[in-house]
């Protein structure tokens, strides 16, 4: 299956996001090129489905990549959460009942449950492929031993198998570089990366010297920060010195910052399509400016070290043993 070079998230919709500016969003994305949009039923509780569906319902269906996800709960009964095959069915019912369409391109468990045996997760997914409701499976926030575990017993009973990856990858988050990506890669899977621009922090409002976060962005925001973007856990050095590189390379590109950061990911090997949200047709607009051209490999490089984590063992070990990454 074929998607654009990017993809529209939709988490936004139905929380700072209105129908009305949405619909705008979405036309903007597709009258450029886009064709895929992804979703999860847990955004706004079912909202932001609800209304990619009414917009999807004047579009030629066939053209466009629709991705869901489930997993996270959407009620307080013991089976509205987790990837049991009684919750995931179900899941899946209502994502198609919100998203107004007979199936899903891609539906994507949106994080590992302990609380299941994998075998139950698996086969549930199997059985909606063959019944025509999904056509491709993808998992998402998973380690990369949970997903060689999750391949290896879909080859062995012979199941559909995970077709795509959905991590968190970007500038600020390069640790799936160790172990979850070589597996994606090694085994044939899209990369789909989340956040991208890491919740605002990768787009040039952040600068080194701050002492709190600009009160126009999203980790200003009390209401719709996540914690792994919080002030708290950012103002770091390695932030700074990742963000001192992005900005150097901004000017000497003359692209802007969000840019310069979808682009890097754009080049990482096996990245098919970073996913990124969108507030506003402007967003759109700037995400859309990452297409079309390339980075240095000079510039690469620079972002390449300024970002790079110090490995823990045993990667460190591993890597170095066989002279590097």
């Amino acid at each position: 299956m074929k998607v654009s070079e990017l993809c529209l998230g939709t988490m936004t919709f139905g929380r700072e996001t209105e129908e009305d500016a949405a619909a705008r969003i979405m036309d903007r994305f597709v009258d450029a090129g886009g064709t895929f949009i992804d979703t999860a039923n847990v955004y706004s509780r079912g909202v932001s489905e609800e209304i990619v569906g009414r917009w999807l319902s004047g579009k030629d269906r066939h053209q466009l990549v629709l991705a869901t996800k489930g997993r996270f709960p959407m009620g307080k009964g013991p089976n509205d959460t987790g990837a049991s095959r009684k919750t995931i069915v179900q899941h899946v019912e209502d994502s198609l009942r919100r998203l107004r369409t007979d199936y899903i391109d891609l539906y994507q468990m949106h994080c590992w449950d302990r609380g299941t045996e994998l075998e139950e997760t698996l086969s549930t997914l199997d059985g909606l492929v063959r019944s025509g409701k999904v056509r491709y499976i993808g998992a998402s926030n998973y380690t990369g031993p949970q997903l060689q575990k999750a391949l290896d017993l879909q080859r062995m009973n012979r199941w559909e198998p995970f077709r795509a990856l959905q991590p968190q990858y970007n500038l600020l988050v390069r640790a799936p570089e160790w172990d979850l990506l070589p597996v994606a890669r090694e085994e044939g899977l899209g990369i789909l990366p989340w956040s991208p621009l890491k919740g605002g922090w990768l787009t040039g409002k952040f600068k080194r010297g701050m002492q709190a976060p600009p009160p126009d962005s999203r980790v200003a925001n009390d209401d719709t920060v996540i914690w792994f973007e919080t002030w708290e856990r950012m103002n770091v050095e390695l932030t700074w010195r990742t963000i001192d590189a992005l900005l150097e390379v901004a000017e000497a590109t003359g692209a802007e910052p969000a840019q310069v950061a979808l682009r890097w990911l754009l080049q990482r090997d096996g990245v098919t399509a970073p996913i990124f949200g969108a507030r506003t047709e402007k967003h759109v607009t700037t995400a859309l400016g990452a297409t079309g051209w390339e980075l240095s490999d000079a510039h690469m490089e620079k972002l390449n070290q300024a970002s790079e984590l110090e490995m823990p063992y045993p990667w460190d070990f591993v890597y170095g043993a066989q002279g590097g990454r």
